[in-house]
């Protein structure tokens, strides 16, 4: 005889996808605000000063969360497309993954350069210098703001269109979405603190999936009658 074993439940994946990415927006949000506080003046300030130890504080805590953003990011993204299956077209199915993997990968690098500079270009104990401090820091806004963003800006958009056409999100998550792509496209290079519109929708998207699973979780069935 053979037995069958009990289908999985659809709603267990969607709700890890929204905690996942949840704790990556939080992640991702910190880490983007220690590097702002660190580097105040962004990567286009020449400033006479040297780097302080408060500064390379800040710095460091950040590059120490980016490598927890990006593992939950990935698990984020392969919840998301374990749940959509084949539903979706190979075409967005593509252009979603290949976005959060080269997004991934960017910021794995730029923070992989950034730590490099602090950590090798001067003896340990004291700040780095003037050239290698503009160097690192040039480097990591270039690889963040320049690169980074504009493969979550793909991801977004490419999320929003995934969740219009299976009509799994509302028109006003969708237009959000669409909005994000185009702040991370044309503007977080230039102005700063815009890069924060990408955890910000993330984690809008994620607490909407994790009440979803929550509203329509159905209830537990009876026990049948003897």
């Amino acid at each position: 005889m053979q037995t069958s074993t009990p289908p999985r439940q659809p709603l267990q994946t969607p709700r890890a996808a929204g905690v996942a990415g949840i704790v990556f927006a939080l992640l991702l949000a910190a880490a983007m605000v220690l590097i702002r506080l660190g580097i105040p003046q962004g990567a286009d300030a020449v400033s006479a000063q040297r780097p302080d130890p408060a500064q390379l504080s800040a710095v460091r805590a950040a590059l120490m969360l980016v490598p927890f953003a990006g593992i939950f990011f990935l698990w984020f993204v392969g919840a998301v497309r374990s749940h959509v299956g084949d539903a979706e077209d190979r075409f967005m199915a593509t252009v979603f993954l290949g976005s959060g993997l080269v997004f991934t990968a960017t910021m794995f690098a730029a923070a992989a350069t950034a730590a490099a500079v602090l950590d090798t270009a001067h003896p340990a104990g004291t700040s780095p210098s003037r050239p290698t401090w503009d160097f690192g820091q040039h480097l990591a806004y270039t690889l963040m703001t320049g690169y980074a963003m504009r493969m979550a800006a793909v991801f977004a958009c490419s999320a929003s269109v995934i969740g219009h056409r299976l009509g799994i999100l509302p028109r006003w998550l969708t237009l959000l979405g669409f909005l994000t792509t185009l702040v991370l496209l044309f503007v977080s290079s230039a102005v700063p603190w815009a890069e924060l519109v990408f955890p910000a929708w993330s984690l809008l998207l994620s607490a909407y999936i994790v009440m979803e699973s929550l509203r329509r979780s159905p209830a537990a069935p009876a026990a049948p009658a003897a």
